[in-house]
């Protein structure tokens, strides 16, 4: 009896991959659909170059609805921007397509505070004022940013202001 079950298990088992087997094939055979599984037929010359020939044209064109104007994307470049560190503090300033720059933000370094009227733009030239905070033996900073190739540059200048 012990034979008997054995041989009828490896029988089943024989059954099941032969299965198997059969339903993949089935499967490769029926999916072959001439788009180029690995067991197509290769393609002579003259097939090579319509193939190529058909490729290099691209897609067809779009069509458009008669009386639309054609339409171009706008690319606006979108400004830099960049910080700038100097003695009396920091700015985050934008650097701007037309050559322009525009203070976005700034704070003071320790020690500092920034004057209230800010020059921040946009114009060919950014001012702000980093005036020390309780030592009058030093003297206010002003700064002019302006952009360059580099980016916003930051540069002290002479005290426009006689307080």
């Amino acid at each position: 009896m012990r034979k008997w079950r054995s041989a009828a298990v490896t029988a089943a088992w024989v059954a099941v991959g032969t299965a198997a087997g059969a339903l993949g094939a089935w499967q490769l055979a029926g999916s072959d659909s001439g788009g180029g599984a690995a067991h197509s037929r290769p393609l002579d010359e003259a097939a090579v170059r319509e193939a190529l020939a058909r490729a290099s044209e691209g897609p067809p064109p779009a069509r458009k609805p008669s009386g639309t104007p054609p339409s171009r994307p706008r690319v606006t470049p979108s400004p830099e921007r960049s910080t700038v560190r100097f003695t009396g503090g920091a700015a985050t300033a934008e650097c701007r397509p037309d050559g322009t720059v525009r203070l976005v933000s700034w704070s003071p370094a320790d020690g500092f505070h920034i004057d209230d009227d800010v020059e921040r733009g946009p114009a060919a030239v950014a001012r702000l004022e980093a005036e020390p905070g309780d030592d009058d033996e030093r003297e206010d900073l002003v700064y002019e940013i302006r952009c360059t190739e580099q980016g916003p540059r930051a540069r002290v200048t002479p005290d426009r202001d006689e307080d």
